[in-house]
């Protein structure tokens, strides 16, 4: 009886479907960029982990990939007319905002999942929680600031996505296509992949990516950085020396 239940065991023990989960690659862990950078597409590789044939070929797998800038502070402000001269009048600071936001998607946003899922996850440029550093300030006012920080985001480039960028090549292999900005930031970045099972979070896979200047710019970026005072005093006297220099090239006499 004993070796029965044992032999009834060891079945139903095997049948315990795995898990699924995704992994994701990058060829480079670092891009170097010049001062003619003019923006680039990024390929981001990445695979599932023990999915069902059956979802596959109904294509109920749904892959989001996000690149993710550097958190640093942000300062909105706006500009009001004061006798006919626009000056700045309102501010709102906020932390730990992500300087860029790329995202690409195997279909729409609202066609993979709730709108709900989206924000529990943060996921998403119109998702992304917004910290006030100030947080005694009316709802109403920083839900206006958090609005025109995510429009001149993706106004300049920095906030991005790309329905479609993610493209299966075969039932567990995929490829992700982010955009650079030309503007984009240096520092570290942070790869994300999220994976979706007929419309539910399965699981999410990260990796770093690194991206720093080049060439001559980046000697300046680092001298500014590493000597700022001395490079504030170089950059006055230059101004002021070009500025000596235009005035005897150009002088009326």
């Amino acid at each position: 009886m004993l070796l029965t239940l044992l032999a009834a065991a060891v079945p139903a023990k095997a049948q315990v479907p795995l898990t699924e989960g995704i992994q994701i690659g990058l060829s480079t862990d670092n891009v170097s960029i010049t001062a003619g950078f003019s923006g680039a597409d990024l390929t981001i590789f990445g695979s599932l982990e023990n999915p069902d044939p059956l979802v596959a070929r109904q294509g109920r797998y749904d892959v989001i990939v996000v690149l993710e800038g550097p958190p640093k502070p942000v300062v909105v402000r706006r500009k009001d007319r004061v006798l006919g001269v626009w000056v700045n009048l309102d501010s709102e600071t906020f932390e730990n905002v992500p300087v860029s936001y790329s995202v690409a998607t195997t279909r729409p946003l609202q066609d993979i999942t709730e709108p709900n899922s989206y924000k529990q996850l943060s996921l998403g440029a119109s998702n992304l929680y917004m910290q006030p550093a100030d947080a005694g300030d009316s709802p109403a006012t920083i839900e206006e600031f958090t609005a025109a920080l995510r429009e001149r985001k993706s106004a300049t480039g920095l906030y991005s996505e790309n329905v479609g960028g993610v493209q299966f090549l075969s039932q567990n292999l995929f490829r992700a296509t982010v955009r650079l900005a030309p503007n984009v930031p240096v520092g570290t970045h942070k790869a994300r992949a999220f994976l979706f099972k007929s419309g539910l979070f399965i699981k999410e896979s990260s990796a770093q990516l690194e991206i720093r200047k080049s060439g001559f710019e980046q000697s300046i970026f680092r001298i500014a950085h590493n000597y700022s005072f001395l490079y504030g005093v170089f950059a006055i006297s230059l101004a002021m020396l070009t500025g000596w220099l235009g005035r005897l090239i150009f002088r009326r006499d």
